[in-house]
């Protein structure tokens, strides 16, 4: 299923963990039941935290074939989500909901979700956040695979989103915008939109001097050619993104995620290898972070994807 921002991510901001087992000094481990989860989430101090922790547990439930459980801690989740929440994380939490709903077959309420999550999107000041999190509403909302699949909705906000990364967002930070935007278009399934915005990412990538944005916009255009059927132009830019990655020396962090996004694109067009290859390579630079936090952060990155492309 689609994870705009991973469920796991979204509790880690809030600061709360809902799943944990317990444990006495000498007794052995004890996992909460599914009722004890709920009653423990429900008491966390902020709704947002609630709001994300019941998400938590109600895609473990849809997860585990409880269909009805999960739809009822959903519809809990739902009710928490505040109207004036932060949309850093009530946005992905939202569409977290969603994505939930989805998979258990009720659209009609994922779109509720979805709906909030668009109107929470259109408040954020900073444009270039605001297109970002337009563009993860409008995949949710288009996608025929993981999404609801209404290509027009999802194309009104990937428009608005594509708008403000043109016009909106300073010459210096506008490929990093039309990221997602470019991406959102090809996994709503919007191909004519998709290869006029790729054209106008990679021109700007090349012009970028920055290698950590060079790397994962010529990445993102790379995926997006791959989604495109284009599998010969994308290896193209595949090679100027890992060479803009590998050039990365002077932060460990950037040369990290820079790799991360190839490894991503690599997958796209189909090349899981090489995407393996280059991750090897990132955990070694994760391995060189200084700080401790960003380190741990940058290892658990590299290692969770390895260790879903290892499985495949």
């Amino acid at each position: 299923m689609l994870r705009p921002i991973s469920s796991m991510l979204v509790l880690l901001a809030l600061g709360i963990v809902i799943v944990a087992p317990t444990a006495g000094c000498g007794s052995k481990k004890r996992t909460l039941t599914v009722a004890q989860q709920i009653d423990k989430a429900r008491k966390l101090p902020a709704a947002e935290a609630r709001a994300a922790g019941l998400a938590k547990i109600a895609s473990t439930r849809a997860d585990s074939k409880d269909k009805k459980g999960a739809e009822e801690t959903l519809g809990e989740a739902l009710a928490e989500v505040p109207e004036d929440g932060q949309p850093l994380i009530c946005v992905p939490l939202l569409l977290q909901i969603a994505d939930t709903y989805i998979g258990i077959g009720q659209k009609t309420t994922a779109r509720k979700a979805v709906e909030m999550a668009a109107k929470m999107a259109s408040t954020v000041e900073d444009p270039k956040g605001r297109a970002a999190m337009l563009s993860q509403v409008g995949v949710v909302l288009g996608s025929r695979e993981t999404g609801l699949g209404d290509s027009r909705g999802a194309k009104k906000l990937l428009d608005e989103a594509a708008k403000l990364a043109t016009e909106d967002v300073s010459e210096r930070f506008r490929a990093d915008a039309l990221v997602p935007v470019a991406t959102g278009y090809a996994d709503a399934g919007l191909a004519s939109d998709a290869a006029t915005m790729v054209v106008t990412l990679e021109e700007l990538a090349d012009g970028l001097t920055d290698l950590r944005p060079k790397a994962e916009a010529f990445a993102a255009a790379a995926a997006v050619r791959a989604a495109l059927g284009e599998k010969e132009a994308a290896a193209a830019l595949l090679e100027k993104a890992g060479a803009a990655a590998k050039k990365i020396s002077d932060f460990p962090a950037n040369r990290v995620y820079a790799l991360v996004a190839v490894a991503k694109a690599l997958v796209a067009n189909g090349d899981r290898k090489a995407a393996l290859s280059l991750l090897t390579d990132a955990e070694k630079s994760a391995a060189k972070v200084p700080d401790a936090e960003l380190q741990k952060a940058a290892m658990q990155t590299v290692r969770v994807f390895m260790a879903k492309l290892q499985k495949k």
